[in-house]
């Protein structure tokens, strides 16, 4: 069986999409403010390196 692929205009804005909905959820978890923060923060830096490495190709 062969794999099938979502074809996507540029796949690094969908992993940016997913690291944002990440950031988002974590700002929600069951958890310490600054725990969420930092989860947060991690989340965004990695949908803005995605967003940049994108941007460049």
């Amino acid at each position: 069986m062969t794999k099938r692929r979502i074809l996507t205009l540029n796949p690094y804005k969908a992993h940016a999409r997913f690291h944002r909905a990440c950031a988002l959820a974590a700002l929600h978890a069951d958890s310490s403010l600054s725990v969420r923060l930092a989860r947060y923060n991690e989340a965004m830096a990695r949908a803005r390196a995605l967003e940049a490495q994108g941007g460049a190709k």
